[in-house]
């Protein structure tokens, strides 16, 4: 997919899942979710040409300006959006799929120090809630719906929705919205 395809795509997810977006150059120039994803593809592609020092340092410049922490060895899928972002952790061996939905300080990380694989693996058009915590190579199913302040720590089916500490996950009931869902207060703690 050509660049100019893929800001578009990405301005059009920001807007589709973002119901305080007004417009396409307000969300351009001042949303640090999308400046840290478009800067993670120019790392994650040093990283993958073997350019690991130049791809770290760059990551950590946009840490440093945006609050969000993407290891520029993870792999992630289009139309990702970071809703506010601040506080935002994903690790090296992360993968993440399309339509993924992360609210602020949420982390994707490791729970152990061996190398391989050690972050999640999210399926597409999964939401993540503000401060939730996903941790260690586990799968989380497409179209799960994580609760703010969950901690994941097990592999969730596709169609979950997790919440609690640690989590625990139940099936979608017929009809319920992952938005709706990541703004009831049953489910969050």
């Amino acid at each position: 997919m050509a660049f100019g395809s893929r800001i578009r795509e990405d301005l059009a997810a920001a807007k589709l899942r973002d119901p305080a977006a007004r417009g396409t150059l307000e969300i351009a120039l001042l949303y640090p979710g999308l400046h840290a994803i478009w800067a993670h593809r120019v790392w994650h592609r040093l990283w993958r040409a073997g350019w690991r020092f130049p791809a770290r340092l760059g990551s950590q410049v946009t840490r440093w300006v945006t609050g969000i922490e993407i290891h520029p060895g993870a792999v992630i899928g289009r139309r990702f959006f970071i809703d506010h972002g601040m506080g935002v952790v994903i690790g090296e061996t992360a993968e993440v799929g399309d339509d993924v939905l992360l609210y602020h300080g949420v982390t994707l990380g490791g729970r152990q120090r061996e190398g391989g694989k050690r972050h999640p693996t999210i399926g597409d058009g999964v939401a993540v809630g503000a401060g939730a915590k996903i941790l260690g190579p586990i799968t989380i199913g497409a179209r799960t719906a994580v609760g703010a302040n969950a901690v994941v720590t097990r592999d969730a089916a596709e169609d979950s929705v997790l919440v609690g500490v640690p989590a625990r996950a139940r099936a979608r009931r017929t009809g319920e919205d992952t938005r709706a869902l990541l703004t009831a207060p049953e489910y969050s703690i």
